[in-house]
């Protein structure tokens, strides 16, 4: 098994990340829609000896993992060449196997969030609604309350306020608004739940940021705004997907409110 750059086999990429379409849907999405030439430097493939792609990776700010059991030691090599990762992602079995093997010369996570469950949900799935909430996409006029409410939720998940961290949050969170990816639930005048579209390919979207403001909670506008969203969101891809902390065990019990199902469980080590 050897690592290899991707260069012209970024669909022999796609097919093998599609195996597993909710795990890997990070690097399949910046496979198709980025053509950056530094994004596409930062992916690694593992090759069997026949030629075969056993695995996938992209080794950027995070370090995300995809990969057969006998490739791991590849891409272990691979990652000499990188430093700096904020964070490494990856199907829970991967992730313990490559640290076992890179941790002897990396530095230690500061956090570890060993069983993070994947969930997904169709339109099968989605279950009947009630709740007079209103779900849109946030307004640009709205973007400081929608980068407060991200950064509150992000520090109570990874553990860090990313506005201190991170010159261009407040940058990136307005031209998220731009595209159409962050969307607000509102009650009475008030907005009440929060989320944005992350990362998609043909097969799912996956749900980011998904947050109700402490004083909002235990009213049923989670619920009632998050399957009304789920509801719009899959007139356009056959299913919605996301990740949440094990222990976060009212997100969980929302999730399954409103139909998600667990279909797979990753790590992610935060430095």
């Amino acid at each position: 098994m050897r690592a290899s750059r991707i260069d012209g086999r970024e669909s022999e990429a796609l097919a093998y990340l599609a195996q597993a379409p909710y795990d890997n849907v990070f690097i399949s999405y910046l496979l198709l829609f980025d053509s950056g030439a530094r994004a596409r430097r930062n992916v690694t493939i593992a090759l069997d000896d026949a030629g075969r792609i056993r695995g996938v990776a992209y080794f950027g700010r995070q370090v995300v993992l995809a990969c057969d059991p006998e490739a791991v030691d590849a891409m272990a090599l691979a990652a000499r060449d990188f430093r700096g990762e904020r964070m490494i992602v990856g199907p829970r079995e991967t992730i313990a196997a490559y640290w076992e093997r890179v941790r002897e010369w990396h530095a230690e996570p500061r956090l570890v969030r060993e069983q993070q469950p994947v969930m997904a949900i169709d339109r099968v799935h989605l279950q009947p609604y009630v709740g007079d909430t209103i779900v849109r996409r946030a307004r640009l006029d709205e973007w400081t309350s929608v980068a407060d409410n991200s950064a509150a939720m992000i520090a109570q998940e990874l553990g860090y306020d990313p506005r201190r961290s991170s010159p261009d949050f407040a940058a990136n969170v307005r031209a998220m608004i731009e595209r159409g990816l962050w969307w607000v639930g509102e009650s009475l005048g008030r907005l009440c739940f929060y989320c944005n579209i992350g990362p998609w390919t043909a097969q799912t979207m996956q749900l980011q940021g998904i947050w109700t403001p402490p004083e909002m909670r235990r009213k049923g506008l989670a619920t009632a705004s998050l399957a009304a969203m789920c509801d719009r969101l899959l007139e356009g891809s056959p299913t919605l997907s996301l990740y949440v902390n094990d222990f976060n065990l009212p997100a969980i019990a929302l999730y399954e409110r409103v139909g998600f199902e667990r279909v797979g469980t990753l790590t992610t080590l935060l430095f």
